[in-house]
């Protein structure tokens, strides 16, 4: 990360452009420096150069969440729930899956304004900023409603919807509130029974 970071942080988007992460990134290689991380491929967790670059995609795409930007390629971890939630600070169902020179992230800027992407690493942190060359007209909130575990067949699932509601700043009036993703994800990890819905009851 502390090497792709720099390749992404005080790129500018202008109006009609489109950020490509693979474009500016380029492809990880041990020769460049970059070290074993973790890799999920078909459900299962492995390890791989680079490993662990979906966390720079899940950055930046929380952030794109967030503002107006439109969002042109995303590929999700389908299907399945890996890790059981540990002081999870994001909804379920927001994250992304990279794969050089496969699965990008990009989005497109549709709007009049400029916007400038701001990645860097600490001694513990990933952590980025977008910035506007004009002030925000909207705000948004992520949420999840409906979420459960429950059980098909010998199977245990996550389900649950992401909503992704914008409000005018100025006026507080909503303007949309739409659910961008459903999620029915398989887990792959043991859940104890108390956990699991048999009457529909939200986790």
């Amino acid at each position: 990360l502390s090497l792709a970071a720099p390749k992404i942080d005080g790129v500018l988007i202008c109006p009609g452009e489109t950020f490509s992460l693979w474009q500016l990134v380029g492809k990880c290689k041990a020769s460049m420096g970059y070290r074993e991380g973790v890799t999920i491929s078909n459900a299962k967790v492995s390890s791989g150069v680079g490993g662990g670059m979906c966390q720079l995609s899940n950055l930046i795409h929380w952030m794109v969440l967030h503002s107006p930007l439109e969002i042109v390629e995303h590929h999700h971890h389908d299907g399945f729930d890996l890790f059981p939630d540990y002081n999870r600070k994001v909804p379920f169902g927001t994250g992304t899956s990279i794969t050089y020179n496969y699965l990008d992230y990009r989005f497109k800027n549709t709007t009049d304004n400029t916007y400038q992407l701001c990645i860097y690493v600490n001694e513990k942190e990933l952590c980025g900023e977008l910035r506007s060359d004009a002030p925000a007209e909207y705000e948004y909130e992520i949420r999840t409603e409906n979420e459960m575990f429950v059980r098909e067949g010998e199977e245990v699932y996550r389900l649950g919807e992401v909503y992704r509601k914008c409000t005018d700043i100025k006026s507080g009036n909503i303007i949309g509130d739409t659910c961008i993703r459903k999620n029915h994800a398989k887990v792959m990890y043991d859940i104890d029974d108390s956990k699991i819905s048999v009457t529909g009851e939200k986790i």
